[in-house]
């Protein structure tokens, strides 16, 4: 199998570059560059860029504003956005929700949805999540009793990303709680998030982030209209939205740009007298990430090769080795980020009493994102699928275990 790039594929990576290169503001590339998250503003205002130029849901059907492009083009296409470094197109709305509705939606759903999703004028959010119901989703409790053409939702997500920014919901519940089987009985709704008694409460984050919520429902009314694909039938459509998400996880790009990062600032930091890009243990470290990298694109370029060959559309269990190399691979990532910064990687420090050049500048943005971005990676090998799930995942179905 040939993995690497042809010529049409290498000048289809330099006019996407050069797009972004142009048309990305500036102020987003240097805020991204400095490791901190684009603002909602941002990223809606970048979308949309991407939507004007026919970008912005690559991976839907051209009938949808999608692209004919092929998987390795989306995956160069997301590369370069990482590298520039861009927002990519949101998650939600662009990897889980339309891909979804254009499997199972009405015509009325997707004329109604899709294009405003696309445009980022509705912001989605995932309602899966819940109390007791994380890894083992098919324990969900939250209730959607039809009542006439409404169904009455009741009870609580949580670990509700970026909730505090949503329209919308897509959202598991319960509609048949005396299902023989924990996966039956459930259903996949879209929740308008300005409903009465939906009540949001945000969840602080160990790096004091407002980045999940707790979401809770209280005899909110959700028309039947609303909901995808067939009643009790949700566990079906979840194992694709799950699938597409997994698959999008490889991430590859953002660390090439993180660790080409590390390196740049590794020849501002000083053991003694000698710079940290010399110093033969940090470099041995650097090199192992690198080399564990290139073995994980390699990988994803062998995935891609067989959806391309075999143009699948439904479920690849070979995406759990995916998300599960880039978890503990992003981790290490954070964890030599940690070591290089030291005592200025502190969330709280005092004044940096030492002149010259042997520590980094204790107020330099990088040294104080340390630590909050060290502990939030901490969630890499938790959500979407532990990591304990991703080899249960590969043991089953690729292993034959």
């Amino acid at each position: 199998m040939d993995l690497r790039f042809t010529a049409e594929e290498q000048a289809f990576r330099k006019e996407v570059r050069a797009f972004i290169r142009t048309n990305l503001p500036e102020t987003t590339r240097e805020k991204m560059r400095a490791g901190k998250a684009p603002s909602k503003m941002e990223v809606v205002a970048w979308q949309r860029i991407l939507n004007a130029k026919g970008w912005a849901v690559s991976n839907w059907p051209q009938e949808w504003g999608g692209t004919d492009w092929t998987p390795v083009q989306r995956y160069i296409f997301r590369e370069e956005l990482q590298l520039a470094p861009a927002p990519t197109p949101t998650l939600f709305n662009v990897n889980l929700l339309g891909p979804v509705l254009i499997a199972y939606g009405t015509p009325e759903q997707k004329a109604r949805f899709l294009p405003r999703a696309a445009n980022l004028d509705d912001w989605w959010c995932q309602g899966f999540s819940e109390p007791g119901a994380g890894s083992d989703l098919a324990s969900l409790r939250t209730a959607a009793k039809r009542e006439g053409d409404h169904y009455i939702v009741n009870g609580q997500k949580t670990w509700t990303t970026l909730a505090q920014y949503a329209d919308w919901m897509f959202a598991l519940v319960r509609t048949d709680p005396g299902a023989k089987k924990r996966q039956e009985g459930i259903s996949f709704l879209l929740i308008d998030m300005k409903t009465p008694g939906i009540v949001l409460r945000p969840i602080i984050t160990i790096d004091g982030a407002h980045e999940v919520n707790e979401v809770f429902f209280d005899d909110v009314r959700v028309p039947v209209e609303n909901l995808v694909g067939q009643e009790n039938q949700g566990w079906e459509v979840a194992k694709v939205l799950l699938s597409n998400e997994r698959s999008g996880a490889s991430n590859i790009g953002n660390t090439k740009e993180r660790l080409a990062h590390l390196r740049r600032i590794a020849t501002e930091v000083y053991a003694g007298d000698t710079p940290l890009i010399e110093d033969r243990d940090f470099l041995s470290r650097l090199a192992a990430i690198e080399i564990e990298l290139k073995a994980h694109e390699m990988t994803t370029m062998r995935v891609l090769a067989a959806e391309q060959k075999r143009r699948a559309t439904g479920p690849d269990p070979a995406s759990s080795v995916l998300k599960l190399r880039n978890s503990e691979i992003g981790q290490k990532v954070t964890e030599l980020y940690l070591d290089l910064a030291g005592p200025y990687g502190l969330p709280f420090q005092s004044p940096d009493e030492s002149e010259g050049r042997n520590e980094p500048d204790a107020g330099a943005d990088w040294a104080r994102l340390v630590a909050p971005t060290y502990f939030n990676r901490r969630k890499l090998t938790i959500f979407g699928g532990t990591s304990e799930v991703q080899r249960n995942i590969l043991a089953k179905a690729v292993l034959g275990l």
